[in-house]
């Protein structure tokens, strides 16, 4: 039988992370931003804009609940390639 044992105290909050602090602030910008949008636009370009900023936070979050640098490394990457979806939206 194999055991694993995990090492929780790699696990960070989130909410004490600068980047996630930014991150935060950028969505709460964005949906307030959003708010003045043509009301047709609200299930496209609205939601698309707001789910795209939510995700860079929550990629952040769930990175530092996972149990290795790795993973988290990984979360930090999706979280970092968020803002890309932007560059189409407002170029």
């Amino acid at each position: 039988m194999l055991l694993i044992v995990w090492d929780t105290s790699a696990m960070q909050d989130f909410r004490n992370l600068q980047v996630w602090s930014k991150a935060h602030a950028l969505t709460l910008k964005c949906y307030e931003m959003t708010a003045c949008f043509p009301r047709s636009e609200t299930f496209d370009l609205t939601n698309q804009i707001k789910r795209s900023a939510a995700s860079v936070g929550a990629n952040i979050a769930e990175g530092c609940g996972k149990r290795s640098n790795g993973e988290f490394q990984r979360f930090l990457g999706i979280a970092a390639g968020s803002p890309a979806n932007w560059s189409t939206i407002f170029c």
